[in-house]
């Protein structure tokens, strides 16, 4: 709305009252700019949500960054689209980013993982492995075949009681060729995968390679399944938790770190 403050009839009341409408159509004005932004800012947020699974990622207020392993692990092959996947293009520079703030003290992983690409899952686990940072992970619904060393690799680790894991053989989809060559391929990704289970957690290499092996748990498969307690029993995971358990390891091994400096 115009105003012509020059004027010379009307009274100066009628004269207020149209400057304050102008007021309030600039205060209007910077209410929907406002919004905007707020918006986009939501979008943004959405985007980060569905891209990467991830509600928050690294930010300056944040102590405690949350890493969730979801669904399948993604690696060098796109899985169909109505497939719930991790892709490890996203969490490797996610992690590295963690470790260049100083502001992050600690990082949590949450798994609920049916497993997934050899190389992918055993190249994050060494990376959380290889974090300066506090690590603790819990296995929420189900940490299964190269979810096992994704869960032991942070300096903690918890199982709900309900959950599950599958330590079983590495499998192969695709074309195989079908020579004594294939086989030793075989035995050499399995000795990497068992080493680094043994490595980090107390579970005794035999013990993991007889697990492994069993043919009388899964129907027509091999391995075993360990249910809460059980992955406790045989020195996989460390205790049997939640959240709030989880959680509180975490701050106890930050308070110590910081104490240590």
């Amino acid at each position: 709305m115009d105003v012509n403050y020059n004027v010379t009839y009307g009274n100066e009341n009628e004269l207020k009252c149209t400057g304050n409408i102008n007021s309030e159509n600039e205060t209007g004005n910077e209410s929907e700019k406002h919004e905007d932004e707020s918006l986009k800012k939501d979008q943004a947020k959405l985007s980060e949500i569905r891209e990467l699974g991830n509600t928050n990622m690294t930010g300056p207020d944040q102590s405690i960054q949350i890493l969730p392993i979801i669904g399948q692990v993604e690696g060098h092959v796109v899985l169909p689209p109505q497939t719930k996947s991790t892709k490890y293009e996203h969490l490797i520079p996610q992690l590295i980013s963690m470790e260049q703030n100083d502001k992050v003290k600690g990082v949590l992983i949450v798994l609920n993982t049916v497993g997934g690409d050899v190389e992918a899952g055993l190249a994050i686990a060494e990376m959380i492995y290889s974090l300066s940072k506090p690590t603790v992970s819990i296995v929420i619904g189900g940490g299964h075949s190269i979810g096992v060393p994704l869960a032991t690799s942070a300096d903690y680790s918890f199982i709900t009681p309900s959950a599950t894991m599958i330590v079983h053989p590495v499998r192969m989809n695709g074309f195989v060729i079908g020579v004594a060559q294939t086989f030793h391929y075989f035995k050499k990704m399995q000795e990497r995968i068992n080493s680094f289970i043994v490595r980090t957690s107390k579970i005794d290499k035999d013990e993991l390679e007889r697990m492994m092996l069993k043919s009388d748990e899964l129907l027509n498969d091999m391995g075993t399944m360990l249910i809460g307690e059980q992955a406790v029993e045989c020195g996989l995971i460390d205790k049997v938790g939640g959240i709030k358990e989880a959680l509180a390891k975490l701050n106890e091994l930050i308070k110590e770190k910081e104490e240590e400096k």
